[in-house]
């Protein structure tokens, strides 16, 4: 086999493996988007719950436990500052949406900024 040959047959492989790694990325997405509604879901009665009893959205110490408990469970790739910064945006989206349902001042809650 030429030199020619051999790269076309490593560039084939290379993208088949690219694809079969993408798709599996998109199957991982969609995963996470179903586990980030229901976590979404379960932060909004919780928002229920604190708003009957007069209760902060905020709590820093929960949030607190989350990063440190994240971070303990973490095996990597991605660094312990990463995963912090993920779950802050996760937290945020929820608090965001526990705000919009106990002072919802025309929001809605899809799209709702």
């Amino acid at each position: 086999m030429t030199s020619t040959g051999r790269k076309t047959l490593m560039s084939e492989k290379a993208s088949e493996d690219i694809s079969s790694y993408r798709e599996e990325i998109d199957r991982l997405d969609s995963e996470l988007l179903s586990i980030f509604n229901r976590r979404a879901n379960l932060a909004l009665k919780i928002g229920r719950i604190k708003k009957t009893m007069d209760l902060p959205v905020y709590d820093p110490s929960r949030e607190k436990r989350i990063f440190e408990r994240m971070k303990g469970d973490n095996t990597g790739p991605l660094d312990d500052g990463a995963v912090v910064r993920l779950f802050e945006r996760v937290i945020d989206e929820s608090r965001r949406l526990e705000r919009i349902m106990t002072h919802p001042e025309g929001s809605e809650g899809k799209g709702a900024e």
